[in-house]
């Protein structure tokens, strides 16, 4: 089980990362080229939101199960001092959980607006910041923290 949650905690980061970026796209081109707010722009909002959410019970899944995150906590003085592990005992899940926070504020907050711009405006910041946040937390190849293949 652990194996196949590692494979979809790390296939769907992609979807996540894909769906951000398109959803800034079009919050950036709505906004900067004064369009409106449509029902496909909603719906980008709302799908977006949504596929974070996914990521995040399989990631808070893959946390319970991992072996890592067991040998973090059971022997946290001397794991603490392992970047490894505490990249994925504390740093990793913090970072992520802070990055859906921020999709889910901004995606609730956009469609609470009344303007069109004000709708685009505050995914374009929202999301922007979740997905800064989510390229230093994901184990790229080229972290400097701990680093992971693109695909498992």
């Amino acid at each position: 089980m652990y194996q196949t949650l590692t494979y979809l905690h790390s296939t769907f980061r992609w979807i996540v990362l894909l769906s951000l970026v398109y959803a800034l796209w079009r919050a950036f081109r709505g906004y900067f080229y004064h369009q409106t707010f449509s029902k496909t722009d909603d719906s980008v909002r709302h799908w977006t939101a949504t596929i974070a959410h996914i990521q995040l019970i399989f990631g808070v899944i893959l946390y319970v199960k991992s072996p890592i995150v067991k040998y973090f906590w059971k022997n946290f003085d001397e794991a603490k001092d392992s970047v490894d592990l505490l990249f994925f005992g504390l740093i990793h899940i913090s970072l992520m959980i802070t990055a859906i926070v921020l999709i889910t504020i901004g995606s609730a907050l956009a469609k609470r607006k009344n303007i069109d711009q004000e709708k685009f405006k505050t995914m374009l910041i929202w999301f922007a910041i979740a997905l800064a946040v989510i390229f230093i937390a994901i184990p790229w190849p080229f972290s400097p923290f701990v680093n992971r293949p693109y695909f498992r």
